[in-house]
């Protein structure tokens, strides 16, 4: 008996830790999952088998233990039992300390064996079986293949690091001597006077953090290059790495469905794949200028960090033992870069995603390397550097999902170049004449984002072109849209959208007052507006033209100008001619056709002011000629015979 262990505590403990017994049928089992507790693959420091408890469910369904107990005659037995499959089945042997906690029943015992993690990877023979490695995950005992085996190897030390290891199917003169000369003048460690020799031994090292580029094999004493040093310096590099090559493709479409696709197969050393990566996607980080958009009219579609942070991590951290490619797949709205490999382990996607993952990556060596010969940053800053460039460019976040035989990092472009190619193809069925459609398409842009300045202009065009001016109303009263925000080309194009209409309605004319008004506090396109109101005033058409006189009349670049003073005259006119009607009406109240005829008189007068005033300002004798024959008809219209108002 002991105090050291309470089954309470252990009850609480994760499951990697905890395997329960009820009967021990199986001792192979037993001393199975005691060497998975020894190779510690979750790093929880161990792990503990209980001989005669079992696991059932409480009366609301929750797990509770049952300490059923075993005899002091079968613990003798299991107990010598599994000690000697420790020594005997598992290589190197290990030894579990054995302890006994109270059961239910006074006769009976709980038996534990605790199995602390080692140092060594140990492997377990069983009697019906070949050797084999065992890890503990989750509540299971599993044997450890491939990666899981690879990553327990190495962080047991019982194996290099891959990139570490020699590479057993290369010599030196698979090194490319060229190539290792100008990483290393790069680098800015390359002394002339020494030459390559000093370099191409076992023993020297460029750097504390890396070992020498050669390793010597204990058999046969010949030397090979280490594999971070065939990865950067080997000449025909995929005979020894076959999985040391990168595939760049582009689609034009959102998918791989499309017919038609541009591919790059790059086989060259690591740095020649990095500088080739490099170039290429330098071709996708170009700028999309949008004159509409006055805060920020320059959007890069891909910083230029996220893209060669996303692509040398790549490079630098996947699974070279995979014999896949690093994957770099360009598409419209989206580059996708792939990593073959998983994730370390201790290294959460989670964590990754909010660039909180730990500096624990594979092939440090070469990514030594790699920060030497100025391809990546240090380590631990690739990941928040995409996050960073990615929101400082105004992108979407990157996402990054991993499995076990890959991780992959894709990179959304920026909202506007999505837009762009949107907006093109509006663009193409306007000038098709296929306005349904692209009013259709626009309908969809807008719900998206409301504030779009082209957008909203080819918006404002699709209506003019089918005169259909109450959809923009409507448009502008539901989203609120502050025209203060909207570009001056953007306000003209719903101006004339919003007066398209074969007899704009009252309120449409009222909404296109609200735009122009925003329209002439910028003085620099006035003159672009008195041009249409030079056009509406030759069309007759006063009721939208003096929604702008209101705006414009008082404005200093326009108050000298005869031909704003002759277009407030004529609107003056026609308001005198319109009261002249009024008074007239036999069926309306005599106060209606009193104060009507009295406001006929005040017209008049004012549109004889203002002719006078642009006859003045005026100096082309045609239009000043022009001008005088609307003195005529003001004479005419105040001679005309008066309503009598009875």
């Amino acid at each position: 008996m002991t105090d050291h262990l309470d089954i309470k505590t252990l009850a609480r403990r994760e499951s990697e830790q905890i395997e329960w017994k009820e009967n021990v049928a199986d001792e192979d089992d037993v001393v199975k999952t005691l060497s998975a507790f020894a190779n510690d693959w979750a790093n929880l420091g161990g792990g503990y088998v209980i001989c005669g408890a079992r696991e059932e469910l409480d009366e609301h369904g929750f797990p509770r233990i049952g300490s059923v107990g075993l005899t002091a005659a079968k613990i003798r037995e299991i107990e010598n039992k599994i000690l000697a499959g420790c020594r005997s089945q598992v290589d190197p042997p290990i030894a579990p300390r054995v302890e006994e906690l109270p059961a239910d029943e006074s006769d009976r015992r709980l038996l534990v064996f605790v199995m602390p993690a080692t140092r060594h990877v140990h492997l377990f023979r069983g009697r019906k079986q070949a050797g084999r490695y065992y890890v503990r995950i989750s509540r299971e005992t599993i044997e450890a293949r491939n990666g899981i085996l690879r990553e327990l190897l190495v962080r047991k030390g019982a194996v290099d690091e891959w990139d570490r290891r020699p590479c057993a199917t290369a010599t030196v003169n698979d090194l490319d001597l060229i190539v290792l000369r100008d990483s290393l003048q790069r680098m800015g460690i390359f002394q002339p006077e020494r030459g390559l020799d000093e370099y191409l031994s076992e023993t020297k090292a460029l750097s504390a953090f890396v070992p020498p580029i050669l390793v010597r094999e204990p058999l046969t004493g010949t030397l090979r290059p280490r594999n971070f040093a065939m990865l950067l310096f080997g000449r025909n590099l995929q005979l020894h790495v076959p999985g040391a090559f990168a595939l760049f493709s582009i689609y034009p479409g959102t998918d791989r469905s499309e017919p038609h696709a541009e591919r790059h197969e790059i086989a060259e050393t690591l740095v020649e794949q990095a500088r080739r990566l490099l170039e290429l996607l330098d071709v996708q980080s170009y700028v999309a200028f949008d004159k509409t958009n006055q805060s920020t009219p320059n959007a890069v579609k891909y910083p230029r960090e996220a893209l060669r942070e996303a692509m040398i991590n790549a490079l630098a951290h996947r699974d070279y033992e995979m014999v896949d490619p690093t994957r770099v797949t360009v598409f419209a709205d989206r580059i996708e870069i792939v990593s073959p490999g998983s994730v370390p382990r201790g290294v959460s996607v989670e964590e990754m995603r909010e660039g909180r993952a730990p500096a624990k990556w594979r092939n440090q060596c070469l990514a030594w390397f790699l920060n030497r010969l100025q391809f990546a940053q240090a380590e631990g800053q690739g990941i928040p550097t995409i996050l960073r460039s990615m929101k400082a460019e105004g992108c979407p976040p990157p996402r990054f999902e991993a499995s076990e035989a890959r991780v992959v990092c894709l990179l959304p472009a920026h909202p506007r170049h999505r837009l762009a190619k949107e907006h093109r193809r509006i663009e193409e069925a306007i000038s098709l004449g296929d306005f349904e459609r692209a009013r259709n398409a626009l309908s969809l842009l807008l719900a998206e984002d409301p504030m779009n300045a082209r957008t909203i202009q080819l918006f404002a065009e699709v209506q003019s072109a089918l005169k259909s001016p109450g959809p923009v109303t409507d448009f502008l009263s539901w989203h609120e849209v502050q025209l203060d925000g909207l570009p001056t080309p953007v306000l003209t194009q719903l101006g004339e959208a919003l007066q398209s209409g074969e007899q704009p309605a009252v309120a449409d004319l009222k909404k296109a007052l609200e735009v122009y008004r925003e329209a002439f506090k910028r003085q620099g396109d006035l003159r672009e507006y008195f041009q249409k109101m030079k056009g509406l005033a030759g069309e007759k058409d006063y009721a939208s033209l003096r929604l702008f006189l209101d705006s414009s009349a008082e404005h200093p670049d326009l108050k000298e100008d005869p031909d704003l003073a002759w277009i407030r005259g004529a609107t003056l006119m026609d308001s005198a001619v319109r009261c002249g009607e009024t008074a007239a009406n036999p069926n309306l109240p005599k106060a209606t056709r009193a104060r009507a005829s009295k406001e006929r008189r005040r017209f008049l007068r004012l549109a004889e002011e203002y002719v006078l005033r642009a006859i003045a300002l005026s100096k082309d004798p045609e239009s000043r000629e022009r001008f005088r024959q609307g003195l005529v008809l003001i004479e005419g219209l105040k001679h005309a015979t008066p309503p009598e108002i009875g």
